[in-house]
């Protein structure tokens, strides 16, 4: 997810010189043949544009898509997207130097839409709506009248479900006895917080893995519901906040969510600073399951010792190889700073230290990328916390990068 959102921010701040960026959304199941001659008759079209430049580049880039196309048997399980256009070198360059270039994205979730577009700016929205699915929060609005169920999926609330609760109301009919009539209501309520529990364990846990669920209601029904331990032993630890609303059921959802936003954000922060303050308990009790720098965890990322891996969001650190041409030896090394990469050159100080050769093939790779692949192998968790917030910069102070261990690697 890091990687795709990061290439989406690199790609959000490309200009086009015209309406010359090319935007491709292909959705699961769609014919790569059908999406070709769609393209095709977009290459006549483009014929017709009066700006000889802007032309080549939108034809040039239409066939480069094409092309990338043509490499598929089918389109892939989740869909495909492809931007593509004519970019200035790094660096900036005059008019007519750019060179197309074409980046393709697996998305993470099934892509549903068809779109091509050709603009000054590659449409990348739909791809950071996708992102923002991660953490889905729940959302439970309930009264003694009725209560309704709902989802956060981004910026997006989704009504599940509501129900009426067939409790009666606190006034009992002519001839019931107050205490007889109490103890209905009662019993009456006790099945409907029963019935209430279930679903949002069905919904909660079953079909939607949450992270967080929100109560809200009018009155005293969510604190009666909560304190009554009705809910899965689960839930109720992922409870993060109560809030006190005018409505329940749908309504009282969509009020929530409304005034949720202080709420969820810290709901993140809270994630970040306890995993932060675990880091920071290894390392001060040296009980040997805290390490920091970016060597030590390196290492011991590669010796599969690594539960969690800390970095800051803000790191821009990227490990450099460089491999002889000659012989083949390979050297690395992190560094910080903008991504620019000699092709020829002893980039890392120093010519190969096996046949003294300055020929050297250099390939850069941002950090969290890397740790990516390493982690992806053996099963442990990647943590990007906001460099500006407090425990951020508390991991700042330790290098930026840190790991929380499995065990003692020292026994």
């Amino acid at each position: 997810m890091y990687k795709i959102r990061k290439m989406l921010d690199e790609l959000s701040g490309i200009s086009g010189r015209g309406t010359e960026l090319i935007s491709v959304y292909i959705p699961k199941g769609k014919q790569l043949h059908e999406i070709i001659s769609v393209l095709k008759e977009e290459q006549g079209t483009a014929d017709n544009i009066k700006s000889d430049l802007t032309r080549t580049h939108v034809v040039d880039s239409l066939a480069k898509v094409v092309q990338r196309l043509r490499l598929y048997k089918k389109t892939p399980e989740r869909g495909l997207v492809i931007f593509c256009g004519a970019l200035p070198p790094e660096g900036g360059g005059p008019t007519g130097s750019e060179t197309v270039r074409a980046f393709e994205i697996d998305p993470p979730k099934e892509l549903r839409t068809f779109l091509y577009r050709c603009d000054d700016h590659f449409h990348v929205d739909i791809l950071k709506g996708m992102l923002k699915d991660d953490n889905l929060i729940g959302f439970l609005a309930i009264d003694a009248k009725d209560a309704g169920w709902g989802l956060l999926r981004g910026d997006k609330v989704e009504v599940l479900a509501q129900t009426g609760s067939g409790v009666a109301g606190k006034h009992r009919q002519g001839g019931q006895s107050a205490k007889r009539f109490q103890k209905l209501r009662e019993m009456e309520l006790t099945y409907y917080y029963n019935r209430v529990a279930g679903t949002t364990r069905e919904y909660f846990i079953d079909i939607y893995p949450i992270k967080g669920l929100i109560v809200s209601g009018p009155g005293p029904t969510k604190e009666e519901f909560l304190n009554g331990s009705y809910l899965e032993y689960r839930l109720q630890e992922m409870v993060i906040a109560t809030l006190d609303t005018s409505y329940s059921g749908s309504e009282g959802i969509r009020e929530s969510f409304a005034k949720s936003a202080s709420v969820l954000s810290d709901f993140r922060m809270v994630e970040e600073g306890a995993l932060v303050e675990k880091l920071f308990r290894e390392v001060n009790s040296h009980s040997g399951l805290g390490a920091y720098g970016f060597a030590e965890v390196s290492d011991l990322l590669d010796r599969n010792v690594v539960e969690t891996l800390l970095i800051t969001d803000d790191a821009n650190l990227h490990r450099v190889e460089a491999k002889c041409r000659r012989c083949g030896n390979v050297q690395d090394q992190t560094v910080e700073g903008p991504r620019v990469i000699p092709v020829r050159t002893g980039m890392l100080g120093a010519p190969c230290p096996s046949c003294n050769s300055t020929d050297l093939e250099a390939s850069q790779r941002d950090v969290v990328d890397y740790f990516g692949l390493v982690a992806a192998k053996n099963g442990a968790k990647i943590e990007v916390i906001s460099g500006k917030a407090e425990h951020g910069m508390m991991l700042s102070s330790l290098g930026k990068v840190a790991a929380i261990l499995r065990y003692n690697p020292g026994y």
